[in-house]
């Protein structure tokens, strides 16, 4: 997942930022809500992480801003604002979960990747498609009944063409995905590598090119590898 995280706190948000980081999302920190409404206008997040008290503006002020504009990625506010009031005034304004600080690193990448079953349609953890399985609570991969180690990288790449299997996605789009800002910029034909690797270990009917477009989930069907991976 491409992760936004606001957070005025820098040792919460550096924090966070790491232990998201260190379970395979790219991740993007500010510490008010102005530098993440013109990040948002550059970058199709997959969820925001939202704290309320920024300095600048409010984080519920932002949020129903947000709101107002037509955005729909999902947020789960992180707030220390514990009252029940409070709680149903954030998810009036349009968060999608609410969660009171302090929250160990496991239960808020456990509630994102709630949300982004519930934003994708797919309520269960366990996505199929062909002769391909991927738990992805516990990133586990397995291809015609096998498991099969990735790289967080691989993993992380699989998981985005999973998201979207009707899809299109042009090298920007998967990039903008797997890389945040400043941490790791892809270099060259970094993509198309981990995309051989990918045909490689799991079949090469995984990642279906389209010329001139870019890539989408394949059929992961044992007799149709060759034509999808030219």
């Amino acid at each position: 997942m491409r992760l936004l995280v606001t957070e005025d706190d820098a040792q919460l948000g550096e924090a966070l930022s790491l232990g998201l980081r260190q379970l395979g999302h790219a991740v993007d920190w500010f510490r008010d809500g102005a530098s993440a409404d013109t990040a948002m206008a550059s970058t199709a997040y997959d969820a925001l992480v939202l704290d309320l008290g920024l300095p600048g503006g409010d984080g519920i002020v932002w949020l129903q801003r947000w709101r107002q504009r037509g955005r729909t990625l999902p947020v789960l506010v992180l707030t220390a604002r514990d009252g029940i009031e409070q709680r149903i005034a954030g998810l009036d304004a349009g968060a999608d979960d609410y969660l009171i600080k302090p929250i160990t690193i496991d239960e808020l990448a456990a509630r994102l990747r709630a949300l982004l079953r519930r934003a994708s349609g797919r309520a269960q953890t366990l996505w199929q498609h062909g002769l391909l399985e991927y738990d992805i609570a516990a990133k586990l991969v397995r291809w015609d009944g096998q498991s099969v180690e990735l790289t967080g990288r691989e993993l992380s790449l699989l998981e985005v063409l999973m998201s979207h299997p009707e899809r299109v996605l042009s090298k920007e789009a998967l990039k903008d995905k797997l890389y945040d800002w400043g941490h790791e910029a892809p270099e060259g034909n970094a993509l198309e590598v981990h995309i051989h690797h990918l045909r490689r270990k799991l079949g090469p009917s995984v990642v279906r090119t389209v010329r001139g477009l870019g890539y989408a989930l394949g059929t992961c069907l044992p007799d149709a590898g060759a034509e999808a991976a030219r």
